[in-house]
């Protein structure tokens, strides 16, 4: 006679994931699934959004928790999102320079179909170049003077470490993952721990509590996918997002490994954003 359903995810997430939790505990109030996406294009309609009635249909059925809300959770730290700008040192500039004007050629050429993919794949290789020169070629040579966000990075965690605090630092890119450990390592004078996708469940355990103890390693490198729910990472303070995902809402609960219950500092979020 009574359903109820608890999550720990924002419902912002994907309207199809609130329409499949209501589908459980109040079936027919948002129909079925054809008409539930026909119902919020509607909503969205002439290009503007509006999730009102949305809302007003569904509030009386939820409780939400929000754990800024200092009347629940009074000992909860802040939260401080850093836009961080880095210059593109000379060979990525050039490269970057480079990609721009392949691809304004390239869209010159081809069919509105193909444009939409030549997009996408320029997207991935501007994140790439700025990232790193060597990110974009595969040449594996990741001298830290060839890359701005390397020589970003630094200079940062040279701060926290001289606080003792730690990090936990963020990429899409499992391939970023090793030279960013190894550059770290050279930073804090002493390794840190890797999570990626081909991390086992009994691996990741394990590295979560070697992190977790106060004599633990100063930083983690996590892939933001494999990473970005499900840990308790509260012995960092420091969040860096070394590239950035396009849904803001993936890179806010990967800062969440941080920032939850049991974290007892303010917890900074610094974003790599390159200049230019």
């Amino acid at each position: 006679p009574r359903r109820l359903a608890l999550t720990g995810t924002p419902v912002e997430n994907k309207l199809t994931d609130l329409w499949s939790i209501f589908d459980f505990i109040c079936p027919g109030l948002l129909g079925n699934i054809t008409n539930f996406k026909d119902f919020v294009r509607n909503l969205n309609s002439d290009g503007v959004v509006n999730y009102a009635p949305l809302r007003q249909l569904t509030k009386p059925y939820i409780m939400r928790r929000m754990k800024t809300d200092k009347r629940i959770i009074s000992d909860l730290p802040d939260k401080t999102d850093i836009k961080v700008y880095c210059q593109l040192a000379k060979p990525q500039a050039v490269l970057y320079q480079q990609a721009v004007r392949n691809m304004a050629q390239e869209l010159k050429e081809t069919d509105e179909i193909q444009r939409k993919g030549l997009v996408f794949k320029y997207l991935m290789t501007f994140k790439q170049i700025c990232n790193h020169p060597a990110h974009f070629s595969g040449s594996g040579d990741f001298n830290p003077e060839s890359g701005g966000k390397f020589l970003r990075i630094s200079e940062i965690v040279e701060e926290i470490n001289s606080r003792q605090e730690k990090v936990l630092v963020f990429t899409q890119f499992k391939e970023m993952t090793e030279p960013l450990h190894e550059h770290l390592a050279k930073c804090f004078g002493r390794p840190g721990l890797i999570l990626h996708g081909g991390t086992s469940i009994k691996q990741r355990q394990s590295l979560v509590e070697q992190f977790q103890s106060e004599s633990g390693p100063p930083y983690f490198v996590l892939s933001l996918k494999a990473a970005g729910t499900g840990l308790n990472l509260t012995a960092a303070n420091h969040v860096i997002h070394f590239d950035r995902w396009w849904n803001p809402a993936v890179e806010n609960q990967a800062t969440d490994r941080a920032f939850r219950i049991g974290q007892h500092r303010n917890v900074l979020a610094h974003k790599f954003i390159c200049k230019g």
